[in-house]
């Protein structure tokens, strides 16, 4: 296993980028991995793609340390992290627990409400599920998620208590575990973690008026604000909530974390993402652009973030 001081690039060793990987998300996981690569080996890494899917897992045993870029199941929700783990093989990012959780946006609004963080009230769905109830418990409007995927596959916004079981059915063909939220009418931003910093937020304007996976992807109307437009202080109190969401997880290394911002000016945290976009479109990237971190450099210091575990696990 190759030991770094994060100077020389080629001091990292031999560094496989897990892109593509089982999930619903394999197409943008592709996009962020070869972007991601591109950025490593430019700065001089010797990096190489790895789709987990096409090629056995244990032929990552020999890499000095791996990148994920893996979106969805499989990939952020600490399966590959385990995999890397049992092989001695440093990984980047949140480890196993951090990872599970994160991808669980239902324990992960648990443990928030536990610690007494905003996140809007929610309640899980299922088909012998109260509607009507469901409803009076939450108002309307209201969202509907599937509580293990990403990029907003699967939500759908409700107006009518009419449409609820049509939005659970659709959130179930993804998960078999589906909640409702609150909507929060407001302004929606996030916050971007990386080595314990948190870069500028950045505030989403999605011209359908709703940030689901077109906009993050595909919509030429999405806009992404930054400077984002908060008074200096109300910047800072969102990205100390953004670090207890985070921590509170168990999330290590980079990441991002989103919230709303309601009429009263209240903060309400919506989720953590361990493994975010790296995609031309993606909001990492752009943060980092704000503050003079080319993508070359933000991907370098997300591979530093393997660093604390070049350290033997397991008394190997």
């Amino acid at each position: 296993m190759t030991e770094t001081p994060w100077g020389d690039p080629s001091q990292a060793g031999r560094v496989a980028v897990l892109l593509g990987g089982w999930s619903a998300e394999r197409e943008i996981s592709l996009k962020s991995g070869a972007a991601m690569l591109a950025a490593l080996r430019a700065r001089g890494v010797d990096a190489h793609a790895f789709d987990p899917r096409e090629e056995p897992l244990d032929a990552l045993s020999g890499y000095d340390r791996a990148v994920v870029a893996l979106h969805g199941r499989g990939g952020e929700d600490g399966v590959i992290q385990g995999a890397l783990e049992a092989m001695g093989v440093p990984y980047t990012g949140s480890g196993v627990l951090g990872s599970a959780i994160a991808m669980d946006k239902l324990r992960t609004k648990l443990i928030w409400r536990g610690l007494d963080l905003p996140t809007p009230a929610f309640r899980r769905l299922g088909a012998d599920t109260d509607w009507a109830a469901a409803v009076e418990a939450l108002g309307l409007p209201l969202i509907v998620k599937p509580a293990h995927e990403g990029s907003s596959l699967g939500m759908s916004r409700v107006d009518d208590v009419g449409d609820l079981a049509t939005a659970w059915s659709r959130a179930a063909d993804y998960d078999t575990t589906v909640f409702a939220e609150r909507w929060i009418e407001g302004e929606e931003y996030t916050v971007t973690l990386l080595e314990g910093e948190a870069l500028p937020t950045i505030r989403i304007e999605a011209g359908r008026g709703f940030y689901d996976f077109d906009a993050k992807y595909l919509a030429d109307d999405t806009r992404m604000h930054c400077p984002c437009g908060l008074a200096e202080a109300d910047e800072a109190e969102l990205a100390a909530l953004a670090r207890q969401a985070f921590e509170a997880v168990g999330a290590e290394g980079w990441g991002r974390v989103d919230a709303m911002r309601d009429a009263d000016g209240r903060f309400w945290l919506l989720e953590v993402n361990t493994v975010p976009g790296m995609t031309d479109h993606s909001l990492v990237p752009a943060a980092a652009r704000v503050v003079g971190l080319g993508m070359e450099e933000l991907v370098w210091r997300i591979l530093r973030t393997s660093g604390g575990r070049d350290r033997v696990r397991w008394g190997r």
